[in-house]
């Protein structure tokens, strides 16, 4: 039986999460898990589908891939497998197209066997940053998002059974688990659990030794100014992935977001009032349906306001079976290919102010891997990213480091040993 097994995720941080949850499964099975697809006798690859480049990464990948090993047999799992089955069962080298309904099964469908969950004592730490499933699926219906019909409705873990994975992790020697879901700020409402986040991030902290705790992304509605209070425990880190999509309300409500640019200014005054030194980060959609120039302007004035620390731009790709694909005022695609342009060009200067202004100081840094030409990557817990040059072995380490210079998208940083 095949024993080596490569796997890949593209999109979001949930599907990151639940790949490394397979992984542990196939590990713990005494499957070696490896970095390089030539060297595997099976391929996972963790698909996405939330937009029409998504797609077309997911099968240049897959292509890629069975270039690279023939052999190798491939299973695309997860969204795109989830829309478009047939089309990616055509891919030359993929065997198996397991949609999000059977992605639990996966290690039973591709061995013929049962490949149970590891237990807690033994499940291995595959990352520096472990991703956490806490919750899937999404009741919202924002009406360019296809998500939701691939995902179902909102289903959320046990709370013990989050907290004792997070333990079990952090007895491995994970040093920041980051809770991920595809309506994270939702988690508990189907289990009938009042203030459900909050009380999730509440026990983690005070039941495991975790040195630090990173939430994903939050809709805006589904967070108050009481819950930034949480960030009085600094194991939490400094930043929250708030989704914004346009600077318009006009825009917004053709979106289907539960949110006006006046709320969300709010929410971001009482977030950055409550935690200094707070990365906002945000996704940015341009050219959707219906939007003129003057409301790109009004977006990109309101973005640039806001003062993000970074934002994810999207020019807007129409989904099948979304309102939004069938909304007159279609933008064309040149014209958003250049909104997303200076959308970008103003994302990178915002991001390049917000790291600028910790120049100078010390900061703990977590020093994930070194980079070929020798510099190690690591991340603050305000999601800056610094490189620096050491002999020393600084992987899964978190150290003081003086950030000295900024270069590019990150910072120089010289380790206070």
């Amino acid at each position: 039986m095949a024993r080596s097994i490569y796997f890949h995720s593209l999109g979001c941080r949930l599907n990151q999460a639940e790949v490394e949850g397979i992984a542990r499964r196939f590990a713990a099975a005494g499957w070696t898990v490896v970095r390089d697809p030539v060297q595997a006798d099976l391929c996972v690859v963790n698909t996405c589908a939330v937009t029409a480049q998504a797609e077309r990464k997911t099968r240049h990948l897959l292509n890629a891939l069975h270039r690279a090993n023939p052999t190798a047999r491939i299973a695309a799992i997860g969204c795109l497998a989830t829309l478009e089955p047939q089309r990616l069962s055509a891919v030359d080298g993929v065997a198996w197209v397991v949609p999000n309904g059977e992605k639990d099964r996966v290690g039973e469908i591709v061995t013929g066997q049962e490949v149970p969950a590891p237990s807690f004592a033994t499940a291995p730490l595959l990352r520096t940053r472990a991703f956490v499933k806490v919750q899937d699926g999404c009741d919202n219906r924002c009406t360019y998002c296809v998500v939701w019909r691939l995902r179902g409705p909102a289903r959320s873990r046990p709370l013990e059974e989050v907290v004792a994975e997070v333990q079990t992790l952090t007895q491995a020697g994970c040093q920041e688990a980051v809770l991920t879901g595809v309506n994270l700020g939702g988690y508990g409402r189907d289990l009938g659990l009042e203030g459900g986040l909050r009380r999730l991030v509440e026990t983690i902290l005070a039941r495991t030794d975790l040195p630090r705790l990173r939430l994903s992304s939050l809709e805006p509605w589904d967070v108050s100014a009481p819950f930034f209070d949480l960030w009085a425990e600094p194991r939490l880190c400094r930043q929250i992935h708030l989704p914004l999509q346009s600077g318009c309300d006009a825009t917004l409500r053709r979106m289907g977001r539960r949110i006006t640019v006046e709320r969300y200014a709010r929410l971001v005054e009482a977030a950055r009032a409550a935690i200094p030194g707070l990365a906002l980060t945000t996704d940015v959609i341009v050219g959707f349906p219906g939007e003129d120039e003057a409301a790109h302007e009004e977006s990109l004035a309101f973005i640039r306001r806001m003062g993000f620390a970074r934002l994810h731009v999207f020019p807007f790709s129409p989904r099948p079976g979304t309102p939004a694909a069938r909304m007159t005022g279609q933008v064309p695609l040149p014209v958003r290919r250049e909104r997303a342009r200076q959308m970008g060009v103003l994302g990178a200067r915002l991001a390049q102010s917000f790291q600028q202004r910790f120049v100078g100081q010390e900061m703990m840094v977590l020093w994930e891997r070194r980079q070929s030409g020798g510099l190690w990557r690591g991340l603050t817990d305000n999601y800056i990213r610094v490189v620096t040059r050491s002999t020393g072995d600084l992987s899964n380490s978190l150290v003081p480091t003086r950030l000295v210079s900024a270069r590019e998208s990150v910072l120089v940083g010289e380790v206070a040993w």
